[in-house]
């Protein structure tokens, strides 16, 4: 094992590489040490995540990605890569195929982290061409195969596994709609919000005989994990679970406990990590955050951020044509395509919006992906001209503080604009400079939202758009229609589906589908 006090983070942006890794101020206070085993795979820890300090009495320490964007503004091309790699890795763990992806894609993942421009696209063209080396390979597992991935965090991580695998896709959610069928629900006990629901509009979305491939950002004792299995297998039992994740900090006797439910319930549970090791914190870890909590808060960087002068502007939604913004009720191949083309044609009619050349597109908690594919085609389109990053809201209340060290260095706070299933509370957007700088700060932010989350909060004094104005020029709303789930199915008529992917019952109604032929996947 190789021990790693002080790494490189970045988010493949050069003006924001640093030789200080982000977790160094609270590994120094909490008497931590982060260690990276040696995989396949040459990744560290220390590539792939900082440490912060929360408010949380069941875990103070949190872990924060520079490449999930959940945390950290970052490349969108990296962030998309890297979920391509996650899942073009697992592909080979499941096949037992070496086609060389992991060592190759991990090199041009730390070439990107540094700020090698071209490095991003490079590794997603790397992963999109074994991907389809892989449907030509394995038509059936698209088919047989789903991709679940956990609210908030790894929502946009988890569509981009399931597109690597060409697989459908459905990731938990914290909102539940009043005509939403639940399947499942489940508990994240360290989270911050700890329930967790599944609503697919079509149960057969979870019941497929093939494997169900979970994806996480960060795999810390496996016990969410074990929830979602246990609560998944009562309802349809299945041989096989694949765990895809960042990040494996499980100690010897976490793997040893999965290792004996996976055998008790005659099942067989596969993980997969970029990076793999441990993260050893002292037995009076909780009392000394919280004191280093309270210690610092007063002297943290703001938590909040003067309102800007100019009014934020509503930004017209042209192109989008009905096309499913996210996978709260499912995600199948047609999803895929349609988003795709919305975003490009949303992109295209954006870039003469802006005001300067740094941007920022901001998605809403579990709103990720849509929002990360829209900051993709921006960056592409306005290369030379502007530097376009991707980050979006949380719900997990971390510490900022203004230290190069330290993960996350300052913090927007804001009331919920949504209506989630465990009530309203504080939401918090992190690492966006409160006092902007020529070359540092955002001159515009891009604010992605669905229809359910553009309410009043959203606009009022003290909210988001409000407190954006603070750390930007201008700021701009966009707002994707949110399609509810389905009340009813809808028959397929007796056409052959294709060959790649399996024959479903529709789940959706007319109003979220362009005909009743395009949602029965017909």
């Amino acid at each position: 094992m190789s021990g790693a006090a002080v790494g490189r983070s970045g988010t493949g942006e050069r003006d924001c590489v640093s030789d200080v890794w982000t977790g160094r101020w609270v590994a120094e206070r909490l008497g931590a040490r982060i260690t990276t085993e040696s995989t396949a795979i040459p990744l560290a820890l220390t590539d792939l995540v900082g440490l912060a300090l929360r408010h949380n009495t069941r875990r103070v320490h949190l872990l924060v990605s520079a490449v999930l964007g959940k945390y950290v503004p970052a490349d969108p091309a990296l962030v998309y890569g890297v979920g391509r790699l996650l899942g073009a890795v697992t592909v080979d763990r499941v096949t037992g195929r070496d086609t060389g992806i992991a060592r190759a894609g991990a090199t041009l993942l730390r070439a990107a982290l540094a700020g090698s421009s071209g490095s991003a696209d490079a590794l997603i063209q790397l992963c999109a061409t074994h991907g389809e080396a892989h449907r030509v390979a394995r038509p059936d597992l698209a088919s047989s195969t789903t991709v679940l991935g956990y609210a908030e965090t790894a929502t946009a991580l988890g569509h981009a596994v399931s597109d690597a695998w060409g697989a459908d896709y459905l990731h938990s959610t914290r909102r539940s709609p009043p005509a939403a069928r639940r399947f499942a629900e489940f508990e994240e006990e360290h989270s911050h919000a700890t329930r967790h629901l599944l609503l697919p509009d079509d149960e057969e979305l979870l019941s497929r005989g093939g494997p169900l491939v979970l994806v996480d950002d960060e795999l810390s004792t496996g016990q969410t994990v074990l929830n979602t299995v246990a609560a998944l297998h009562r309802r349809t039992p299945r041989s096989r679970y694949v765990i895809a994740t960042l990040v494996d900090l499980r100690e010897p006797a976490d793997r040893a406990r999965m290792a004996s439910v996976a055998r008790r319930m005659g099942v067989d549970l596969t993980v997969v990590a970029l990076a793999r090791g441990r993260l050893r914190l002292p037995t009076d870890v909780l009392s000394t955050g919280r004191r280093l909590v309270t210690d610092h808060e007063p002297s943290a960087a703001p938590t909040g951020a003067p309102a800007g002068g100019t009014p934020p502007r509503r930004l017209p939604l042209l192109g989008w044509h009905g096309a499913r913004e996210g996978a709260r009720h499912g995600f199948d191949r047609h999803d895929r395509t349609a988003l795709h083309t919305a975003a490009e044609r949303v992109a295209a009619q954006l870039v003469a919006r802006f005001t300067g050349d740094r941007v920022l597109v901001l998605g809403s908690e579990e709103l990720m992906y849509a929002p990360l594919l829209i900051a993709n085609q921006l960056r592409m389109l306005l290369a030379g001209v502007a530097v376009v990053r991707f980050l979006a809201t949380a719900r997990s209340p971390a510490l900022a503080v203004d230290d190069p060290g330290y993960a996350i260095r300052s913090r927007i706070t804001f009331p919920s604009h949504d209506d989630p299933a465990d009530g309203p509370g504080l939401r918090y957007a992190y690492n966006l400079p409160p006092d902007p700088k020529p070359g540092h700060g955002f001159t515009d932010v891009l604010v992605v939202v669905d229809s359910v989350g553009d309410t009043p909060a959203l606009h009022a004094p003290g909210g988001l758009l409000d407190q954006l104005g603070g750390v930007c020029d201008q700021v701009h709303l966009l707002t994707l229609p949110s399609l509810p789930p389905a009340p009813e199915t809808v028959s397929c008529p007796s056409v052959p589906p294709p060959v790649l992917f399996p024959p479903h019952r529709c789940a959706a109604p007319a109003s979220a589908r362009t005909t009743a032929a395009r949602s029965a996947g017909c």
